[in-house]
């Protein structure tokens, strides 16, 4: 197989939440470009709707609020519309609050453990029988620097994301048998709207630059060959595993 047969998800359908912003939405836009049809998911409508304006039909918006667990089957059977069942879920949908321990309210908490760990889980659960049927399917799921160190005011954030490197784990012990593999991305400091507090400082964006082994904070388009890689017929033999992506932040 030519390399790029190997990396390509030409005719595949994607479903990519988080999709109005950040990395789900450079998500959505990469597999897009790359021949994917994807239906892409979040709450505001407009962003979602100017994300698909220039794709020539590629993405379709789904405008949803993923933080309600009774509306997960509704919105998994209302991705399987515009193009048929997905075959790769994207679950880039995120909340941080960063809040110290100490002020971490049970609101709080239970917002941010449903969308960044149920919702992932429970989406999947939903798409698996397709992808299942079919014999091939592909779950992407965002892990993070957190889902291995702690920090401050992160605890949880934290949480949720060492959730995340175990259910990944799990999901793929759960479901690829049957063709379907599930790993994770994680990314290391990249500028979205999730980290614009920690690149409002510039002192601490350096330092977290100077953290990495290759000494940048990371731009949007190095995810592309890592999302391309577990989304396509490259990792046909990689599952459950975490992918970091941030320069080696981990490694030091």
């Amino acid at each position: 197989m030519m390399p790029s047969d190997l990396f390509s998800v030409k005719g595949r359908i994607a479903c990519v939440t988080g999709a109005s912003s950040g990395l789900g939405r450079h998500a959505a836009l990469t597999l897009a470009r790359n021949g994917a049809q994807v239906v892409a998911i979040a709450r505001r409508t407009g962003a979602l709707e100017t994300l698909a304006a220039g794709t020539k039909g590629h993405v379709h918006p789904l405008p949803a609020d993923l933080a309600n667990p009774d509306d997960i089957a509704d919105i998994a059977a209302a991705a399987a519309q515009p193009f048929g069942a997905p075959d790769i879920l994207i679950n880039a949908a995120g909340v941080n609050l960063r809040q110290p321990a100490d002020q971490v309210t049970r609101p709080d908490w239970d917002l941010t453990l449903t969308l960044n760990l149920s919702t992932p889980f429970f989406l999947a659960q939903a798409l698996v029988p397709a992808m299942r049927e079919r014999g091939w399917g592909r779950i992407v799921n965002f892990a993070s620097l957190q889902s291995y160190r702690a920090f401050a005011a992160g605890i949880a954030y934290g949480a949720s994301k060492g959730g995340i490197a175990q259910m990944t784990r799990a999901m793929a012990e759960a479901w690829s048998g049957s063709g379907i593999t599930a790993n994770a991305l994680g990314p290391g400091f990249f500028r979205t709207e999730l980290t614009a507090a920690v690149f409002a400082d510039d002192a601490l964006a350096a330092r977290n630059a100077g953290q990495t082994c290759i000494g940048r904070n990371g731009e949007s388009q190095d995810m592309d060959g890592p999302l391309l890689f577990l989304c396509s017929e490259a990792s046909a033999y990689v599952t459950g595993q975490i992918l970091m992506v941030d320069g080696g932040f981990t490694a030091k």
